[in-house]
């Protein structure tokens, strides 16, 4: 028995009612996402996915079991609709407008009553609201409440993106008017009770492309093997923008910048974000720091916080550094000649810190990281590799000092705040990694439950391996996802017992709690957030909610209520800003590879489900797939914890990580899918030598007898 999200009591196993959340599929049906994890997940047949829409939190009662053995679920109720809005392409059919959802899981059309499409045209994406909020009937009927364009246009993969995913695009007059009675520069009332260090040469060191600068770092030796000085300035946020303030308000809308291929949605007015806060060089900027002494061994020794002024004596960009630090003589290190000793410095630190790291046990992951050189009109030109150096690590490095400080500062002053918290492996995922680790070769230490060190052994074995990217992919993949939340559970990856963010309070909500709570240590007060935007029911994971709503476990501390939403809000968001960027990278590369068409890629397996297998070119570094009914003449099953794809007839295995010479064989763009042919039968192939290997073997078996039946004519003859 258990309190269902409408607060109704329901017994599962005596009612035969379910409570959960609509999870769509793009073929049509659907699964209910069960809230009592002591029961499965019902399968939603797609003449009972017309009645709801993904997202929806129902109640269904249990039918029949299918030839497959999953539980049918018929819908009885709608107790809360997620989706208020719906992106579509506008059609006129005998007279009546017509909205084919964008979102392929959506499984059905929504009529248009005349006089209600606000002049949209044929072929345009409109926004459109459903009258309807409970079952949807055979007329699911809407209005047209907002017309995007033509589907062509510029940036409408964008466009669309932020109206799906429903991310605030737009700040509100109120958030204007504030952010107009600011000054245009560091006023002297904004220097009042800061620390003055304007003569400190900090540097930023970011992309080419970056607009705003959170961070700014120095460093100096203390001499006599002393160790290191380390300051990390980050901007102060939160003097500018106060709790409960209409730019408060909007940033806890958003809780975090959406970076797009040429568009960010900001989680601050630019104003702010390229303006007063960021970091830009020889302007006064009000920062909040960070001054760690750390030692030789990368220990860090003593830290501080405090408000200062600084003046940032240049903006430096990775590429540039890596290339001074590697040439103390060349034309870089002349260009940044005046910052080049603090910024050799840095290196020197980073070179103990990342020793200190490995010691540690944090873990490493050389994974090839991509990004997109678009044209004028926002579509794909190339898709590079984006080549990590040493200044890239180094800035990282500087950024975990500063974090790790600020968790440990929160932490012994035993205030309530946001953690970034990342939890163990679970036993589930556990196991699976290592039945796949198993027939590589490789083990993973540490039993039931084990350490970051027990990884990095494993990848520092793959590291020269040609299997490497796959065997870090099945590391990544068993482990769980990082979230937010007042209660520390440590940071598993990076081997830290506490760990949060601070260093980005332009374009992260947490990272701007986490200064406000610092600022009231340092003034001796006590800080009670703002909670401007309640999480929605879909926010909250079932296990949490549960625990709101029985009280903490913990020992009583205060305004815990406050901070558990706000985590849960700014964990939601984080997946959401996620989802959103990722559908608008799948767009642009199934429109990129469309003009590739029929043509030839050598390719790796890079992931494998019962329904097929997803293949990475190596040239272009796009995903496809290839259903499994496609993968040759022969039957595949799949073996969830080895997998991989085996076939019954051939015994030809599919696996993680194989070569594949693959042909581009469809690009689906509602679907955001690109799918692959197979040049070649594998199978075939694997039969083909098969047979061969054992014609070759009986022929060789026929000769080997032969003597011995010569022998023995001669020896009894």
């Amino acid at each position: 028995m258990y309190i269902n999200r409408v607060g109704l009591v329901i017994d599962s196993h005596t009612a035969n009612l379910y409570t959960g959340v609509v999870q769509g599929h793009r073929d049509g049906y659907g699964f209910l996402v069960n809230e009592d994890e002591s029961s499965a997940d019902l399968f939603i047949p797609v003449e009972e996915m017309q009645k709801v829409l993904p997202g929806d939190h129902v109640i269904a009662r249990g039918g029949y079991i299918d030839e497959r053995g999953r539980l049918v679920a018929q819908i009885i109720k709608v107790t809360e609709r997620k989706l208020k809005k719906i992106v579509g392409r506008y059609s006129v059919q005998r007279g009546i407008g017509v909205v084919t959802p964008e979102d392929i899981r959506i499984a059905r059309k929504i009529l248009v009553e005349p006089g209600k499409s606000l002049g949209a045209k044929p072929n345009q994406v409109v926004v459109v609201s459903l009258d309807q909020q409970g079952l949807l009937t055979s007329r699911a009927v809407g209005k047209v409440i907002e017309i995007l364009g033509e589907v062509n246009d510029p940036g409408m993969e964008i466009e669309i993106a932020v109206r799906k995913f429903d991310l605030p695009y737009q700040f509100s007059d109120e958030t204007k008017k504030e952010v107009k009675r600011f000054a245009k520069t560091v006023t002297t009332s904004d220097l009042r009770d800061r620390v003055d260090l304007r003569d400190i040469p900090f540097v930023t060191i970011d992309g080419a492309d970056a607009r705003d600068f959170d961070d700014a770092v120095y460093c100096e030796p203390l001499g006599a093997r002393r160790g290191y000085r380390l300051l990390v300035a980050i901007a102060d946020v939160s003097h500018y923008v106060k709790p409960a303030s209409a730019i408060d308000l909007d940033a806890q809308l958003r809780t975090t910048s959406v970076y797009f291929p040429r568009r960010v949605i900001p989680m601050l007015p630019e104003e702010l974000s390229n303006g007063l806060c960021s970091l830009n060089p020889n302007v006064d900027r009000c920062t909040i720091v960070c001054d760690a002494i750390i030692s030789l061994k990368g220990d860090v020794k003593a830290y501080q916080f405090y408000p200062a002024v600084i003046r940032s004596a240049a903006r430096l960009i990775y590429e540039d550094v890596w290339e001074a630090l590697q040439n103390p003589n060349g034309p870089q290190a002349l260009i940044m000649e005046a910052v080049l000793p603090n910024v050799q410095d840095l290196y020197k630190l980073y070179g103990i810190l990342f020793k200190s790291r490995e010691l540690r046990g944090a873990m490493d992951f050389e994974t090839v990281e991509t990004y997109i050189v678009a044209n004028e009109e926002g579509k794909i030109e190339n898709i590079l590799p984006r080549e990590r150096n040493d200044a890239h690590r180094l800035v990282e490095e500087m950024m975990l000092v500063a974090n790790t400080c600020a968790a440990d500062f929160i932490g012994k002053n035993k205030v309530p705040c946001l953690y970034r918290v990342h939890e163990p492996p679970k036993a589930e995922k556990l196991n699976k990694l290592r039945a796949a680790l198993g027939p590589l070769g490789l083990t993973l230490g540490g039993l039931d439950n084990p350490e970051p060190k027990d990884y990095c052994k494993v990848i520092e074995q793959i590291k020269d391996r040609p299997d490497k990217e796959m065997i870090q992919t099945l590391l990544l993949r068993s482990m769980q996802q990082a979230v937010y939340s007042p209660h520390n559970g440590g940071h598993f990856g990076l081997a830290y017992p506490a760990y949060t963010h601070f260093t980005s309070p332009i374009r992260r909500y947490p990272d701007l709690l986490v200064h406000r709570t610092i600022r009231s240590i340092l003034s001796g007060k006590n800080y009670v957030p703002k909670l401007l935007v309640e999480p929605s029911q879909d926010d909250v994971p079932f296990d949490v909610r549960k625990t709101m709503e029985a009280g903490s476990t913990e020992k009583k501390i205060a305004n815990i209520g406050v901070w558990e939403k706000l985590g849960i809000l700014c964990s939601s968001h984080e997946r959401r800003a996620d989802e959103a960027s990722y559908d608008v990278t799948a767009w642009l590369k199934c429109y990129y590879m469309k003009q590739h068409m029929g043509a030839t890629y050598q390719g790796i397996i890079s992931g494998i489900t019962q329904f097929g297998i997803f293949v990475t070119l190596k040239e272009l570094y796009v995903e496809g797939s290839i259903h499994i009914s496609m993968l040759g003449n022969d039957y595949y099953v799949f073996d969830e914890n080895r997998n991989e794809l085996c076939g019954l007839r051939s015994n030809f295995k599919f696996r993680l990580g194989d070569p594949l010479t693959v042909r581009v064989a469809a690009c689906d763009l509602d679907a955001r899918r690109i799918e692959f042919a197979l040049i070649e039968d594998p199978s075939f192939s694997y039969q083909k030598d098969s047979d061969k290997k054992e014609r070759e073997s009986r022929r060789k078996g026929l000769n080997t007898r032969k003597p011995k039946a010569e022998k023995r004519r001669g020896k009894h003859g």
